[in-house]
This record gives C-alpha cells, structure tokens and sequence, in this order.
C-alpha cells in the first residue's frame, strides 16, 4: 500500500494528533507557545471533552501514559473513578435487575468521573518534573471558550446523535427521556443538530470556568459536586458527597513486552493493556514479515492472536485491589510461546461472546521540542454515556460502570469503591529506551487489535504512520444485541481474502470502506536519526495531525 487520502504530517519539532481538529489545534497553540506534551494534552483533552461530546466528556475517566524527556522515565496515570459506596449487587437486584446493570439512565452513572483530576494531576506533575510554565487556567481557555461562544457540529455528532434518539433500541438509544439531553444536545424544536450548525453549552461554560478557577477541588469538593450528587439522588441515582470527595488519581508504573527487540508498553489492570501487550507478545512467536501484508493468513493470524490472548483478558482482568492478577506471568514469554502455539492456519478458534466492540473513547497522542511525550484516552464508554447531565451543570455522566457483573462469581463483579474493566489502554513502542511510536485507538474492543494493526504494519511491513492508520481494518467480536461474534471487514479488503477467511471458519461481515466501529486511531512516529516526527490522523474521524 503506497497511496494514501492524507500524507502523514513531518515536523521538526512538536507533533500532536487527535480525532478532532479543533482539539489538535488546541495543543499546537500550546506547543508553539513554549509549552510541554502534558500541557498541550491538557489544552486538547479539555478542548475535545466540548467539540466531540458524544465520544467523551468531563464527567468520563482518562488515562495517561507519559514520557519525561529530562528523567527519561515513563510512567501512567490512571484516572479511572471507583463506584460509589452504595454501589452492591444487592442494590441492583432489590430495583429489579438480576442480569446485568442499566446502560442508560441515572443507575448507569454509578462510578465517579475521574477526568478532570486526571487533567489536574498531570498538570502538577508537568510543574514539578517537566518544567511547566502554563498556568492551570490558560490550558482551559480554549475548551471555555467553545462552549461559551459555539463550535460547527460534525458529522459523526450528528450522525450518533440520531442514532440515539432510534425508538427500536430502548435500552441504549431513546436519549430524548432525559430532559437535560435534550436541553443540551437537540436544538429547541427537539430536532438534532445538522453538520455544520453552530452548538452552544452555557452550562457547561460556567462549569469549565468554575475548573479553571478552583481546580479540581471545584469539581470533587465544592458546590459542583453537590448539584451533581443532589440530582442523582433526587433520581435514585447511587453516587454520595463521600464518593466525589474520596476520589483519587493513582500513579503508577506501566507494563511491558519485547516485540522484534522494541519495547511496547501499555496500562496495567484495571485496563486492558495486558490483551494489547499480549497480541503482540503471541506475534513475536512468528516471522509475520515472511507473510504477505493483507493476505488472508496475515488477518487470520492475528485474530487467533486476538482470541488467545482474550482468553486471559477475560478470566482475569478486573481492579487489581480486589484481585491478585498474574500481570508478569501472563506477559512472559513463556506464555506468548503457549498461546502461539494454540493457533491453527486451517482452522479457528471459538471464543465465547465477546463485550460490544463499540467504545466512544478519544485517543490523543502528542511529541513535544524536547522530546516529551504523552500516550492519552478520554473516555464515556457508549456514545453519549449515561445519557444524564445533572441539571444545570452541562457534565455528561458516563456508563462505565455498567460493566460490572452482577454475577457475584464474575472477576469483574460490582462491588463499592472498585474500578471496573476498562477497554482503554494508550501506548507507546520505544528504542533504545527512547520514543519511537506513540500511538492507539478509540473503539473499546478493537483498541488492541487496532494497535496490533498499527504495530506490525509500521515494525514488520514498513508503512509509514498515515499508511498504517488507513490500511483496511477488521473487528473481532460483537455489536449491541448480537448473540454471537463476527468478524467485521471492511470492504476494501479483496474478496479472495474475505472469501479464505470464511473457508477457515471466520463468520466473516463485510462493512463499509471505512467504518467508524473500527475506531479512530492515531500514531506519531519519531525517527531516531532526524527527530523528525511523523504524524497521523485516522480518515475515520474528524481529527487532524499537526506539527511545526
């Protein structure tokens, strides 16, 4: 694969990329005023949390995976928030629910948003290791302002917006019950927004403006976070004072495998970059660049890969406070040779049903003039999340916490003051202990197979990063209400390939030429001889690479 829509951005010095221009322009401003990685990702994550409402929000969680050029350290911050203290299966079963916890609805929003601690955390950590010289508040006026003074809806709001208002889906869609939803995300006919139209979130604004004032604290501690709590309780809402106020953001080291003499790290559990890290861990086992790139063997293979390594993502993955998760076992490479050798080239592997690919997710990836540099997912989990703005304040709730089980046998069982399963996971690749690849994906269940994608099209085959991120994508697993798993393909992908595939077993379903449910992925590559970094946006999307 040579030609590409977009050519990848090359820049001397900074690089940022993100799945919203708005929010790529935003970090560049930073970038080109002296400011570092975590502060253009400040800048970007809180400029996206308002262009690109329907993918994540402020009221969601993030993570961070970030390089300091001065200690030449990486570490991660997860910024997931905890269910509440009243949060039990109990609770759930006595309103009626047996099987599984609401996706929508005051009962989804059960976990406290750990974004804007995640912003604040990394903010002070900028202050104190990397030299930072923005002011808390400069990073947020952009965001501000856009929710203020409006911003074009695009294409993908518009069209996930009327996705959710389909009165065939209940559960998930109907977003138009929630009298706020509609007061911030519909026009005052209860129309949706059409690209292009210029949207507005005064409450939102005055939100961001309380941030940029008090910090965190205005969110977790103040007047902000008992409106919020107030509303889900009038509402049979789960969430207390205590679970805001008790939130906290944890540091932590992140993990690792070998693949081809590079070093790829991820987040450890509660993410599932474990899977990521995996995939390739299962793949160092083989000469992939001897198979042909787009070959049916090449996507069988890494689907198996997939499968062998959701095997252990699935028996294990949960907070590890609640479980003791063999991390460095499941990593070795005595396991990545077991797995390997669990897959077959004439046959496939059933795996039982798998979660909903779909995950509406921001990943972000940004290299600054030193060589900083910031691995970053926002997320609310379903597109639009819980669907519940408490009133007045503009915070767009997320559903993580419908994932919990409320099978008290599960891994992943609810229980107070744990983090759930998270599909989110950035990651870099280094050589010789330096940045060589930043990259990663929305899209829940496809972020690792993406990310493999990514990895073994740039390592083994020598695309460059635009190549990479554009080059016909497949999913494994399943979509809302579906029984059973398939194998999405997009159609670019020759129908001898597709038509092997489905001789080998693969319940193989042709999508579009490029389908959104493959996720917005994104990657900056640094070349360790020029510094010269090469950046890509996803055509999926609507964000932009940029540098200077």
């Amino acid at each position: 694969m040579n030609k590409t829509f977009r050519a990848p951005t090359m820049a001397q010095n900074g690089a940022i990329t993100a799945p919203h221009y708005l929010a790529s322009q935003a970090g560049m401003k930073v970038l080109q005023n002296g400011g570092n990685a975590v502060e253009a990702m400040i800048a970007a994550a809180s400029t996206i949390a308002v262009v690109y409402p329907h993918m994540n929000s402020i009221g969601g969680d993030n993570f961070w995976l970030i390089y300091n050029a001065r200690t030449k350290e990486i570490t991660v911050l997860n910024s997931s928030g905890r269910s509440g203290e009243n949060a039990t299966i109990a609770f759930y079963k006595e309103k009626g629910f047996n099987l599984k916890i609401p996706a929508r609805g005051y009962l989804s929003a059960n976990t406290v948003p750990g974004a804007i601690a995640g912003w604040n955390e990394a903010f002070n950590f900028s202050k104190q290791e990397m030299a930072g010289n923005y002011a808390w508040g400069e990073l947020l006026e952009q965001a501000i302002a856009y929710a203020k003074e409006g911003f074009p809806v695009t294409s993908s709001q518009a069209y996930w917006t009327n996705v959710n208002l389909n009165e065939e889906d209940y559960e998930f869609r109907n977003l138009q019950r929630f009298d706020e939803f509609c007061k911030v995300f519909l026009k005052q006919n209860g129309l949706c927004y059409n690209p292009g139209d210029i949207m507005k979130q005064p409450d939102l604004a005055l939100t961001l403006e309380g941030i940029a004032k008090g910090g965190s604290k205005f969110f977790y501690q103040g007047e902000l976070a008992a409106r919020m709590v107030a509303d889900l309780q009038e509402n049979g809402g789960v969430l207390t004072k205590q679970d805001f106020q008790s939130h906290i953001s944890d540091w932590i080291d992140p993990i690792s495998v070998d693949y081809r003499g590079f070093t790829a790290y991820n987040l450890p559990p509660n993410t599932q970059g474990m899977a990521s890290l995996s995939i390739l861990n299962i793949l160092n086992q083989f000469e992939i660049g001897a198979i042909e790139e787009g070959s049916s063997t090449y996507y069988h293979l890494l689907v198996e890969a997939t499968k062998q390594a959701f095997r252990d993502r699935d028996k294990w993955l949960t907070d590890p406070k609640f479980a003791n998760i063999p991390v460095e076992a499941l990593l070795s490479k005595e396991r990545g040779l077991e797995l390997a050798e669990q897959i077959q080239f004439d046959s496939v592997y059933g795996l039982e049903k798998q979660l909903d690919p779909k995950g509406d997710t921001v990943w972000m990836g940004v290299v600054d003039k030193e060589g900083n540099a910031v691995s970053f997912i926002q997320s609310i989990y379903h597109d639009f999340g819980s669907g519940i703005i408490p009133k007045g304040t503009g915070v767009l709730l997320q559903n993580r916490g419908s994932y919990f089980s409320l099978d008290a046998a599960n891994i992943n069982c609810l229980q107070p003051k744990k983090r759930t399963f998270h599909t989110l996971n950035p990651a870099m690749l280094f050589k010789n202990q330096q940045p060589y690849l930043v990259y990663g994906t929305m899209g829940g269940e496809g972020q690792p197979q993406t990310q493999a994608a990514l990895v073994t099209r740039i390592i083994d085959y020598g695309y460059d990063v635009q190549q990479a991120i554009e080059a016909p994508r497949w999913l494994y697993g399943r979509t809302w209400g579906a029984s059973s798993n398939s194998l999405k393909i997009e159609g670019r992908i020759p129908s001898k390939v597709t038509t092997k595939l489905a001789e080998l077993g693969h319940p193989v379903e042709m999508v579009d030429d490029f389908n959104d449910i493959m996720g917005h992925a994104g990657a900056i590559f640094v070349n360790p001889t020029t510094n010269v970094k090469w950046a890509g946006a996803d055509p999926r999307g609507d964000g932009a690479a940029l540098g200077y």
